[in-house]
């Protein structure tokens, strides 16, 4: 029996999906060995745990969890020796039944000192805690700042002291933070567990104080050692700054487990929910669904069919817009309102060809129109990204576009429920910006490996960097030959291409996570249960932009 073409291309794409997919194990696999073997063994040696290690005891078994931020670092501060995972650990889990944020110092990683990276990746944990009224728990084991680049993580805004400005937010705001000083703690980096709800120190590996030994001798001439001036004995018994002084990591670990477990019940958003239904196709189908090229159409509408509960879903205006599709679905029983870019080549009403992927006018306006009637029902919004961008040329700008576009980015920044982001594909120019990306604040923004996230293709600007280029030569005097010109533009192309990768993009915290297609359902459900804990009280307002 022949194998048809749509067969051929399938199955292409969902052996290119699992190369990818093989591809993010691997680089995974060697980010978790954080600082290395010979490291970690060290850190055993001294009667301690690695982060990991730590994360997985503290979590109750068989449950679900979401890694935060494990590529942040990816590639940089190579000439420091890198920063595995930005040097600390942050998943979105259970403990004793409550779903909590944890945050684990990776003492393997440079003594657990704190990278630019590191910094921003505490924050984006606060963040999520303080959106979603989320108990965090803060797994302490690091020297500080990293003294080499301190002025890029000391004292700005969006730097190391925010992370205490929102301890004490957090604390006035009645969201639940507890503290284990499992390791060092100093200087400035003394304020996090004690600015929190509770803290705890583990005897003989846990020690806090503002001045270590070597500076309080260099600075008082004061001889004394770090037990004495900061261990668990001094600070629990003489001090009294901790609350509870453990004899190990386990320990620790599982008396925070008993404090998790006494929490009084959260309050809740009250998001419909009904029984989760599977999809009627498997999830591992979604990865011969999405081409590997990525200019290629495909049917959204397949995508969602192996996504959203027995693959049914309530269209919105289905005859209009038709390059962004709007739909009333559930994931895992979640009631949602799914704004997701339609990559087929449609005719619109007027009988005209529109390109896939691209952002017309009729498809903001319905997009921005949706957005409207999902926060009147209290329906949280899920952005499936592969957009090239909104459409240009000449009847677009006489047709108003700028406007409608802008009345789309109104509704979208405006929104009061709670938006979650999947880059699938293409995410460039301003219909990042249209669907969700990371600056209109999505509770989780997630990225496909086939994603790729910039201002326009790669192909696109080196073209057009190519011709500023060549202009540029040119204006000296010199002569540009085609073979020349094919080496600027393969140059500039492939320089770019590396900033447009998922792994950039994740090593700057631009997306929360890369994950495999067949996860989504499960994060996004995760999602919606973070910011079930808490309910909408901000009124919609759609702004000034006129509808």
């Amino acid at each position: 029996m022949a194998v048809s073409n749509r067969e051929l291309e399938f199955n292409f794409n969902e052996d290119r999906m699992r190369l990818r997919i093989r591809n993010l194990e691997q680089e995974l696999e060697k980010i978790y060995q954080g600082g290395g073997k010979k490291r970690v063994e060290k850190l055993h040696e001294s009667g301690k745990l690695t982060a990991r290690e730590r994360i997985d005891l503290l979590l109750d078994p068989s449950t679900d969890r979401f890694e935060i931020g494990a590529f942040a670092g990816y590639g940089m501060y190579e000439e420091h020796g890198g920063c595995p995972s930005g040097g600390v650990v942050i998943v979105l889990g259970y403990v004793s039944g409550q779903q909590c944020l944890v945050v684990a110092n990776d003492a393997t990683v440079k003594a657990g000192a704190w990278f630019p990276i590191t910094g921003k990746k505490n924050l984006r944990a606060q963040e999520i805690a303080m959106e979603n009224r989320l108990p965090i728990i803060y797994l302490v084991d690091s020297a500080g700042v990293y003294l080499p680049m301190q002025d890029e993580i000391f004292p700005d805004k969006e730097h190391f002291g925010r992370i205490f400005r929102n301890n004490a937010i957090m604390s006035s705001e009645g969201i639940i933070q507890i503290a284990a000083v499992m390791g060092s703690c100093v200087a400035g980096g003394a304020y996090l567990p004690i600015m929190s709800d509770e803290s705890l120190i583990v005897n003989k590996t846990g020690t806090i104080f503002l001045a270590g030994s070597y500076l309080v001798k260099a600075a008082i001439g004061e001889s004394i050692d770090n037990e004495t001036l900061g261990g668990a004995k001094t600070q629990t018994e003489i001090s009294g700054i901790c609350d509870y002084q453990v004899e190990d990591d386990q320990s620790c670990l599982k008396t925070i487990r008993d404090l998790m477990a006494r929490l009084a019940k959260p309050k809740e958003a009250g998001f419909n929910r009904e029984p989760s239904i599977s999809p009627k196709h498997p999830a591992e189908q979604l990865y011969g669904i999405m081409p590997d090229e990525r200019s290629k159409p495909y049917r959204t509408k397949d995508l969602l069919a192996c996504l959203v509960d027995d693959s049914i879903y309530t269209e919105y205006k289905e005859g209009y817009g038709k390059s962004i599709l709007c739909a009333y679905a559930r994931i895992d029983g979640w009631s949602v309102g799914i704004v997701a870019n339609n990559r087929e080549m449609v005719k619109s009403a007027k009988g005209e060809m529109q390109m896939g992927g691209v952002i017309y006018s009729d498809s903001a306006d319905k997009a921005a129109r949706f957005i409207m009637n999902c926060n009147q029902k209290g329906i949280p919004l899920v952005f499936l990204q592969d957009v090239t961008g909104f459409m240009v040329g000449s009847k677009s700008e006489h047709g108003g576009i700028i406007k409608d576009g802008a009345k789309l980015v109104n509704a979208m920044a405006n929104s009061v429920v709670p938006k979650f982001t999947v880059v699938l594909g293409n995410s460039y120019g301003a219909g990042n910006y249209a669907m969700c990306g990371k600056a209109y604040d999505p509770r989780l923004i997630v990225a496909w490996p086939t994603a790729e996230i910039a201002v326009m293709s790669g192909a696109a600007a080196a073209k057009t960097l190519l011709q500023i280029e060549v202009a540029t030569l040119k204006a000296k005097g010199e002569t540009i030959t085609e073979e020349r010109e094919k080496e600027l533009f393969n140059k500039i192309k492939s320089r770019y291409d590396e900033q447009i990768s998922p792994y950039y993009a994740a090593s700057r915290l631009w997306v929360d996570a890369i994950i495999n297609p067949a996860d989504t359902r499960k994060i996004l459900s995760m999602g919606i249960s973070m910011a079930n804990h808490n309910p909408i009280t901000k009124r919609y307002n759609v702004g000034a932009i006129q509808t």
